[in-house]
């Protein structure tokens, strides 16, 4: 067996550096090897806990050093056989690691040789034996009374922060909570470890956190990599047994997988039956987002390849087919949910946790409302009757001593400078130290008044510009100068003062991005400091610019840097003497404070308020001529400058600086400073005399009895307390008297609020209280009783200053003395406090001019008051407590709570010493009209995952507990990544303002929101709409006018259209090969831009003979033919080919060669469902259908005949087939709808010939015309005008196929300028990869003559609402190359009628005879209103608009009205139904494989239920509503806009209000600039977004919490779960359009390789 040492050398390994190196890794995980947890983890054990106890040690046995880490816990078994210095050592050791004093690899040594003479008495313990015992010890430990743990509580516990009291509470609060089991986040592997596993993992797999369990589809272990073997299944199985609960049961799937081995989701109908109105809320809601679709709803859904997929050619997108087919039955182990509805994967049982965790009952529920200017209603917390209310007296102002007269006391301090620099001035007044604590130079009196003599004459006559003096008396000057330099800010300080300057201290700016630097640096600014006063060392420090001169820092002003080191400064002449003048008003010197918000306020300090604070503190005090002060605090401001800078100077005292780096190496240095130099006065802070805890063993020989008095800076900080009583504890035995300990209250506004005085001064002794927390949250002193748990205990900070009269007032509102029961806002009125805020009057009349009244509105004193910004109340004995600060405050629904409290909360649920004290933040960020808290804390580098979440949970609880209130969001963040303020502790509104940015990059979040916001508005309940009854008058719906418009009446419509005499669109061919032989139809362009082929129309139509001269003798007039082409002539060709030959066309997109796994099945699954008993292809297409490849993906010997069209004979059909009527199927057209759904439309011969003539007349399409072509020729409008339209109208189309601009983005404009294009169809998807991918390149476009300026119109084909933001980007980024603003237009279709409305050129000769109808309209709607089905016309810009733009004009021939989706009614104008079209184009019907026409046939022949009942409408499916304009059309007649609001089949039901996905992700793409692309679904109420990262992976937690709030504010909904994924994982179809329902399939069966998931509580 190893040695001790290597055993924890060998543990260690993984460790950081200590505290300050760690941060660089963000996530570690110890997955690999066993850890063991402190013992202390096992209180209040519960089952799962002691099988997690016993698994540990089952692994431990396994591995040598597992058994060693577990040996070398020092188990109450075994701490028995150790001695007790040993055992006092061990605990010291502890201690410092969990303050980061010592490094996790020195802790591990020095605990290592300390246990190493005992470990062979260790090993004759029988592990078993051992763990039993720790678990009975531990669980002995828990109990009050255990001595054990009394004695051992003064040094295992931070006392800095925690009474004794406080962490039992916390413990027992938790005991009462059982151990919920909560869903743990998952994250991808390669974010914990850090090496890149995607190497090796199969696209498909999931790399996520527990993966062992998760869902594999068949077809594709095949192909997985060794990688899956190197799991520790056993670890693994743990991890997924602890995530889910105990519910392991393997059930047999509800999955199946369609031939090819891709499984496919079944959804359950039994949940409907099982929902009844109440468990709805709660229960597995049916797997789909809306009930119309159960398990035989629809046609089944693949994914089309999407256009960015060949660029992610690895990253697959889901195909899943929503029915069962045949195939082989695949069986996982599968989770049941509450209602025994089985659920697919690890995904779904977390998310089922989630629900089981929701169940539990929110806060109580709140009754009144208030309007949130709509009629969504927003709950507000209403006062609990119950709550208690103050009782007392109207408290009476409290006065303190009366200000001595003092006899020689001088004018000013300047005065005294220069009474004791002349007649003292070999005494000293200040020692400096070294960072060993060596005194490295001692001040006079005598020196300093000489070298602030030399400093204010150098200032005021050697500096000057342009022969005037630079600085002028009054002028602020800045004062920068490091922390272990006291002796050049004293001199600098008072030099100023001599020179009648303004010194103006700030803390150095170490890097450009100091936390808070910027707001110094607008402090600066605004007092028009030009000057920066520094020393050598300081200066030569700065970060500087390249010419050599001090870098300017962010938000600075340009500043001149003096150095103030002897050289710089030259002797005043004999006759130059600085005035001494009395104490006045003019200002003496400007304090820099942080607000809560971060900005920084310089308080003015004036000369005479100066003086009376000196004047007030010596006599508080008692201080004396002479005495020997250790000041420890930043001499720089409050208590450190008051008392070792200012008070000291006037009564001649020596000041003994201990710097803040040397109190980092040695924090007892202090104490042995006061023991070296008998000190009498010791100026500390709690945090001092914590760190001098840790240390105190090592020094036996020192005496604290010189000590009169140990004043304690932060006594206001109510977790001061402990510290104080821990320190008197340990140091009473050397020579600490308990009445030295001194707290005091402070605030920069108001300076010394309030001191305990020495005992010499015949004072009443201190007190303490025990308040209840629940009073304290409601403002009242309640002295606690019963409940034990939530109380906090206060020390009292003495009597109110000599001079001043005390009040506390109402902290919101009037300033209303408050009662005498009552915590409020402690005001003083004093000649000592500041006196403004420099240049910002109306926060100066606030603060520093309150006049507090009573009851009946009487001003309690003609004084004016300054808030010191203390909460607090005035005890017994006219003693002033303390319970918090303003900038701590956070009032979340009503209730105050005090940020250091839920700190020391949270630093009690401490089982696992696992954060760094000292390093946690608590703040409150505003959503949806309330505070929320966030607590976020440094975790120490080798915490696990697993630890992370049971501190973040327990945490959650103990807050819970004890301060009865929700916290909103916890997050862990590596060690020592939180910006610091200047002398340690956190830098909180810097943590907040990254937090609110997105910049914190947390390692791990726990968001809560579903149990701490609780002022949602109700949710909807829907009302009966009017029914048919409703009377109609005309058309009039209800006193409006019924939405109905149409496009042009074609029949009336006279034009010269030879087509029309054709009833056939292959006899037009025929025709046109007769007439126009020569005329060139198609131009096919490639990734070059070069002509890759043409075809005139005799081409065309010889070699579709030849197709069809093929297809005769093999196939039967009507057979289905499946064309598997890419974009080019052949699909063209073979199309015609087919309708020669009496074949039904199919066109397919063709497999990509590099995906094949998830674009071959989406055409295998075509040419099923459409029957087709051929394939033509090319000779590359058919081998690649044929190959290795393929057959892992589908089954290949399934294929129909396959026919390559490559090299056809040049053969004659006999006859051509001639269509008995137009009636007749001419093609089918299958396209995957934005749910998924694969749906085939059936073309009759008569649609196809009205279809060609509507587009001809609406964008006046003859021969002589060119337009260009960027879309996919597969289906809907993109097939019409690639196969159908040049044809009809013989216009020449320029084809660019969109695969090819991922090469050549420029490609389809150069096209457009070169060919002087003047109409261009495109898409979204190629409109965005314009505007990315050449944004930047329009000047080279332009030296490339690119020039848009011929385009008249530039239509974008979309089945979806118009994306304003995409097309107005578009405009403006090819505006420079001549691209009209108004030429870019939108289109609508879609299964039903796939060309609804087309806006057509409004530039050209038609505009000006005003035949072309006008441009396109936006308006702005309610985004509330549409929630409701309501459209509510606003303002441009308005809170909660949405902009809308009109979808283009209605064809000719097409009728469009809007009707409410369940009665069918007709509706009225600006009115949100769905939209139904009439026309002669409309399809047919759907065309599936299962017969389900019927489910469907009312989409295509549906009729109104009032009204006018005799006319056939289809149904859209899409929710849109017309609005009548002020504009006049071609026939002069008003414009009717048809405005599309979103696809019915994708809203979110939710809260019973409708959600439209985009609206939500057009929200959450705005909160954080790293997010590239969104999509949004729900399963089971849950709403789950998935956000891609376009950044680094530590971002990804970021944007949890960001996500989650910009959806609460902006649409009242709580997001489930959030899923962080990489760019290009949310599939897309050939249009551009999401694929959500293809994006949830693959969450559920774990197949997207999520960075991030989180589940919010």
């Amino acid at each position: 067996m190893s040695s001790p040492h290597t055993a924890e050398v060998k543990a260690a390994a993984d460790s950081q550096e200590g505290e300050e190196e760690v941060g660089k890794q963000t996530r570690r995980h110890r997955r690999d090897r066993c850890l063991f947890l402190p013992h202390t983890t096992w209180k209040h054990t519960q089952p799962v806990d002691l099988i997690r106890a016993r698994y540990w040690t089952a692994m431990a046995e396994r591995t040598s050093t597992g058994l060693l880490t577990m040996m070398l816990e020092p188990t109450p078994a075994v701490a028995m056989t150790l001695p007790a210095e040993v055992r006092e050592k061990l605990a010291e050791l502890e201690l410092e690691l969990s303050e980061g004093d010592i490094t996790q690899k020195g802790y591990e040594k020095k605990r290592g040789k300390l246990l190493a003479p005992y470990i062979p008495q260790i090993q004759g313990v029988d592990p078993s034996l051992q763990i039993d015992n720790r678990i009975q010890a531990s669980s002995q430990a828990v109990l009050p009374g255990s001595k054990h743990n009394k004695s051992r509580a003064a040094n295992t516990r931070d006392e800095r922060f925690r009474s004794d009291l406080h962490t039992e509470a916390v413990q027992a609060a938790l005991a009462k909570y059982k151990e919920r089991k909560m869903p743990m986040p998952s994250k991808r592997r390669s974010v914990l470890v850090q090496s890149s596993v995607e190497a090796c993992t199969p696209p498909d797999t999931s790399s996520a956190s527990e993966d062992e369990g998760s869902l594999r589809r068949q077809g594709r272990l095949a192909t997985s990599t060794p990688y899956q073997g190197h799991g520790h299944p056993a670890v693994e199985h743990w991890f997924n047994r602890v995530i889910q609960g105990s519910s392991t049961s393997s059930s047999a799937s509800s999955t199946s997988s369609h031939p090819g081995g891709r499984s496919v989701t079944t959804t359950n109908t039994t949940a409907h039956a099982a929902l009844n109105a109440n468990a709805a809320a709660t229960a597995l809601a049916d797997l789909m987002a809306h009930t119309q679709l159960d398990n035989h709803s629809a046609p089944p859904d693949v994914t089309g390849l999407s256009e960015r997929s060949s660029l992610h050619a690895e990253r697959p997108q889901v195909a899943s087919v929503r029915s069962v087919s045949r195939g082989y039955n695949h069986h996982t182990s599968v989770m049941e949910t509450a209602d025994g509805v089985p659920v697919n994967s690890r995904v779904s049982s977390k998310i089922q946790q989630l629900l089981n965790t929701l169940k539990r009952p929110k806060r109580p529920p709140l009754r009144e409302f208030f309007v949130d200017d709509f009629e969504e209603l927003l709950d507000v917390q209403e006062p609990d009757p119950n709550q208690p209310k103050p009782e007392g007296q109207q408290m009476s102002p409290l006065e303190g001593d009366h200000l001595g007269m003092v006899n020689k006391w001088p004018p000013s301090l300047p005065a005294a400078l220069q009474r004791w620099g002349t007649t003292q001035p070999k005494s000293p007044c200040l020692t400096a130290l070294d960072n060993v604590g060596k005194p490295v130079y001692t001040l006079t009196y005598g020196k300093l008044w000489t070298r602030s003599q030399k400093l204010a004459y150098t200032l005021l006559n050697k500096l000057s510009t342009r022969n005037e003096p630079l600085l002028m008396p009054g002028d602020r000057v800045a004062l920068v100068f490091p922390n272990n330099d006291p002796v050049m800010f004293m001199v600098a300080f008072y030099g100023c003062l001599l020179a009648e300057l303004v010194p103006v201290p700030i803390e150095v700016p170490l890097t450009r991005k100091d936390a808070g630097s910027q707001q110094i640096g607008f402090l600066l600014g605004s007092c028009g400091v030009t000057l920066a006063l520094t020393t050598d060392a300081c200066q030569k420090g700065l970060p500087k610019a390249q010419t050599g001169e001090v870098a300017t820092f962010k938000g600075w002003p340009r500043l001149l840097w003096f150095v103030t080191d002897g050289k710089h400064v030259v002797k005043p002449p004999k006759d130059w003497h600085p005035q001494l003048r009395e104490a006045s008003n003019d200002i003496a010197y400007i304090e820099y404070k942080t607000s809560k918000e971060g900005s920084t306020m310089g308080i003015t300090v004036s000369h005479s308020a100066m003086l009376a604070h000196c004047h007030a503190l010596t006599q508080a005090c008692g201080y004396t001529e002479a005495e020997t002060i250790t000041n420890v605090l930043d001499f720089k401001r409050e208590a450190g400058l008051w008392h070792g800078v200012l008070t000291s100077v006037m009564n001649r005292m020596h000041v003994i600086s201990i710097p803040y780096s040397l109190m980092k190496v040695n924090p007892l240095s202090w104490i042995q400073k006061v023991h070296t130099y008998k000190a009498r006065v010791a100026v500390v802070k709690s945090r001092d005399m914590h760190w001098s805890l840790l240390a105190q063993r090592d020094q036996r020989d020192i005496s604290l009895s010189s000590l009169r008095m140990l004043i304690v800076a932060d006594g206001a900080n109510p977790w001061s307390i402990s510290s104080c009583d821990a320190f008197l504890n340990v140091f009473q035995a050397r020579g600490l008297r308990p009445e030295v300990i001194c707290p005091c209250a402070s605030s920069s506004e108001a300076m010394t609020v309030a001191i305990r005085r020495p005992p010499e001064m015949g004072v009443p002794p201190p007190g303490k209280a025990v308040l209840s927390m629940g009073g304290l949250s409601h403002s009242v002193i309640r002295v606690d009783t019963e409940e034990k748990l939530s109380v906090l205990t206060v020390q009292d900070v003495g009597q109110v200053m000599p001079g001043a009269l005390v009040c506390v007032v109402r902290v919101e509102g009037t300033p209303y003395v408050c009662q005498t029961d009552e915590v409020g806002e402690i005001c003083v009125s004093s000649g000592s406090t500041g006196v403004a805020y420099y240049g910002l009057p109306g926060m100066t009349k606030n603060v520093f001019e309150t006049i507090p009244i009573i009851s009946s509105g009487v001003p309690i004193s003609d004084r004016p008051f300054t808030r010191t910004s203390l909460l607090g109340f005035v005890g017994p004995d006219s003693l002033v407590f303390v319970v918090g600060k303003m900038d701590g405050l956070m009032v979340v629904s009503g209730r105050r709570h005090n940020a250091d409290d839920v700190v020391a909360t949270a630093l009690a649920v401490e089982p696992m010493k696992f954060v760094y004290r000292g390093r946690i933040a608590v703040f409150s960020v505003s959503v949806l009209h309330d505070e929320r808290i966030v607590v976020v804390a440094e975790q120490r580098p080798d915490a696990s995952e697993e630890d992370s979440f049971q501190w973040m949970s327990r945490v959650l609880q103990a807050i819970d507990s004890i301060h009865q209130v929700g916290v909103y969001c916890l997050a862990l963040v590596p060690a020592n990544t939180l910006p610091k303020a200047p002398l340690g502790g956190i830098h909180i509104s810097e943590t907040k303002q990254r937090f609110l940015e997105g910049a914190l990059h947390p390692c791990n979040v726990l968001m809560c929101p579903h149990t701490c916001v609780t002022n949602l508005p109700k949710p909807r309940q829907k009302q009966p709409e009017v029914g048919p009854a409703s009377m109609i008058v005309g058309n009039l719906v209800a006193g409006k006018r019924i939405a109905q418009a149409c496009g042009r009446d074609v029949a009336q419509l006279e034009d010269n259209d030879q087509a029309r005499k054709f009833l056939y669109i292959q006899d037009v061919l025929q025709w046109r090969a007769q007439a126009t032989p020569d005329h060139p139809l198609f131009l096919v362009l490639n990734a070059k831009g070069t002509v890759a082929s043409t075809a005139s129309c005799l081409q065309l139509h010889k070699r579709a003979e030849r197709v069809a001269a093929a297809l005769m003798g093999r196939l039967n007039t009507g057979d289905h033919v499946a064309l598997v082409y890419p974009p080019g002539i052949d699909l063209i060709a073979t199309f015609y080919g087919c309708l020669y030959a009496g074949c039904v066309p199919v066109t397919v997109r063709p497999p990509h060669p590099q995906n094949l796994a998830t674009t071959l099945p989406t055409v295998k699954m075509i040419v099923e469902v459409s029957k087709s008993v051929c394939i033509l292809t090319t000779q590359a297409i058919m081998k690649l259908l044929k190959s290795k490849e393929a057959a892992a993906a589908v089954d290949i010997k399934s294929w129909p005949m396959v026919l390559d069209t490559d090299d056809l004979p040049r053969k004659k059909s006999p006859q051509m087939y001639k269509p008995p009527t137009p009636e007749m199927l001419a093609y089918l057209d299958f396209s995957v709808s934005t749910t998924g759904i694969l749906a085939g439309v059936k073309m009759s011969h008569a649609a196809t010939s009205a279809l060609c003539r509507s587009i001809k007349l609406q964008c006046e399409l003859y021969p002589s015309r060119q337009i260009a072509i960027c879309l996919d020729p597969y289906c809907g409008l993109g097939f019409a005008l690639w196969c159908l339209c040049s044809v009809y109208s013989g216009h020449q189309s320029i084809l660019v196929p969109p695969l090819e601009l991922e090469s050549n983005a420029s490609l389809w404009l150069a096209a457009v300028s070169q060919y002087k294009v003047r109409v261009t169809f495109c898409s979204y998807s190629v409109m965005e990869m314009c505007t990315k991918g050449l944004g930047s390149q329009t000047e080279a476009l332009r030296l490339r003559n690119v020039n848009l300026s011929c385009v008249r119109t530039c239509m974008v084909v979309a089945e979806e609402r118009p994306r304003i933001a995409l097309t107005q980007s578009f405009s403006k980024i090819f505006k420079d190359l001549g691209l009209s603003p108004r030429a870019v237009s939108t289109t609508f279709g879609c299964r039903v009628n796939v060309a609804i409305c087309l806006q057509p050129n409004r530039l050209g000769k038609l505009a000006e005879q005003g035949t072309a109808g006008p441009d396109p309209t936006t308006v702005y709607v309610d985004m509330r209103a549409l929630r409701h089905d309501r459209v509510r016309l606003v303002e441009r810009g308005s809170p909660h608009s949405l902009p809308l733009m009109e979808s283009g004009k209605i064809l000719p021939g097409v009728k469009v009205i809007i009707a409410n989706t369940e009665t069918k009614g007709p509706l009225g104008d600006s009115h949100l139904g769905e939209v139904w079209v009439s026309s002669p184009h409309n399809a047919t019907g759907y065309y599936t494989v299962y017969g389900e026409e019927a489910l469907h046939a009312d989409h295509f022949n549906t009729k109104l239920s009032f009204g006018d009942t005799q006319t056939v409408w289809a149904r859209t499916g899409y929710l849109g509503f017309l609005r009548r304009t002020e504009l006049t059309d071609a026939s002069g007649e008003r414009h009717d806009a048809l405005y599309v609001v979103g696809s019915l089949d994708e809203t979110l039901e939710l809260r019973g209000m409708r959600y439209h996905p985009i609206d939500i992700e057009t929200s959450v793409i705005r909160s954080h600039k790293s997010i590239a692309e969104c999509a949004v679904f729900t399963w089971t109420n849950l709403l789950v977004v998935v956000v891609e990262l376009e950044g680094s992976e530590q971002e990804a937690l970021d944007l949890v919490a960001l996500v989650t709030n910009v959806v609460l504010e902006e649409h009242y909904l709580i997001v489930g779960v959030v899923v962080v994924v990489d760019p290009g994982v949310i599939p897309i179809n050939s249009r551009g359009e999401k694929q959500r329902m293809h994006l949830r399939d693959g969450f559920l069966a774990d197949q997207l390789d999520p960075i991030y998931v989180a589940y919010n509580m």
